[in-house]
């Protein structure tokens, strides 16, 4: 089944279940909200937090460490066991994908499970915080939070130069990308910027992989690493062949939060700040 029918599907079969829930007391609808939610998924942990759930939230997996009070435990959104996650009674299970059959298995002894995938572009990641609002029952919350973040990312956007600046979005020292049809391709395309990883990646994956060569010849004015690659802006300036890359000439090579930069959530606007702010210095460097 194609993952977008998928998803809409999971959505509408956890929205029936809620209604049906709900029916059942009309005169307190806060009290038929899920009360013992598990997030499996970082992104939706940080949501779930932001729109108020987050005293309705019992556990959350070994990544979901933002916010500070979000309880974190060994449980994993990437090899989840079915039973790990049932020891915490949930009437609620968020993921951001299906592995190990998590999915049939909460089913099997009635534990709703919403498919919270990643967006690929702002308007699905705002679509992505109402539906997550409306599973745990925060509709209005989510809508306070989507109509901000909308507000903090229009201005966060018009702070970037109205300058085709070439960008390279590394993700890992074997020059893995970023291009226009991944989520964090879609913010670069939002500024304007001639992302270079766009020429190759003509069947529409999202993250190709370049080569060094095509790097050097694309020539890019800013390079974006995050924190986690293990390297550092200045080990990126010093490789063998890359003296003359605009970039690293000038020395606009920034570094950016790893986990800002690849969620989708209320901490985006600080990515796309970031991104802006250092566009700027190449749009207008100063002498």
């Amino acid at each position: 089944m194609p993952r977008q029918k998928f998803r809409l599907l999971t959505a509408m079969l956890l929205a029936l279940a809620l209604v049906v829930t709900a029916c059942g007391n009309d005169d307190d609808a806060a009290s038929e909200r899920p009360q013992r939610i598990v997030s499996l998924s970082p992104m939706a942990t940080e949501v779930l937090f932001a729109i108020g759930a987050g005293e309705q939230v019992v556990a959350v997996d070994e990544f979901s460490y933002f916010p500070a009070e979000a309880p974190v435990t060994g449980l994993s959104g990437w090899d989840p066991n079915v039973e790990a996650v049932l020891s915490y009674e949930p009437d609620l299970v968020v993921v951001a994908h299906d592995a190990n059959d998590l999915m049939a298995g909460m089913a099997a002894v009635g534990v709703p499970v919403l498919l919270s995938l990643a967006p690929v572009d702002f308007e699905s990641g705002y679509n992505s915080i109402a539906e997550l609002g409306f599973a745990v029952g925060r509709s209005d919350e989510a809508a306070v939070l989507v109509a901000a973040l909308r507000a903090e990312i229009d201005e966060a956007l018009a702070a970037a130069p109205d300058a085709p600046v070439r960008v390279y979005h590394e993700l890992d020292n074997t020059y893995f990308s970023v291009s226009s049809n991944s989520f964090i391709g879609a913010v670069y395309a939002a500024m304007g910027v001639v992302n270079i990883a766009d020429e190759v990646d003509p069947d529409g994956y999202g993250y190709p992989q370049l080569t060094e060569e095509y790097i050097v010849e694309a020539n890019p004015e800013l390079i974006v690493i995050t924190d986690l690659v293990g390297y550092t802006a200045e080990d990126v300036a010093a490789r063998p062949g890359w003296g003359e890359v605009s970039a690293v000439r000038n020395g606009n090579i920034v570094v950016v939060n790893a986990d800002i930069a690849s969620r989708w959530g209320p901490r985006l606007p600080q990515f796309i700040n970031a991104v802006a702010e250092a566009l700027n210095s190449v749009a207008s460097p100063v002498s």
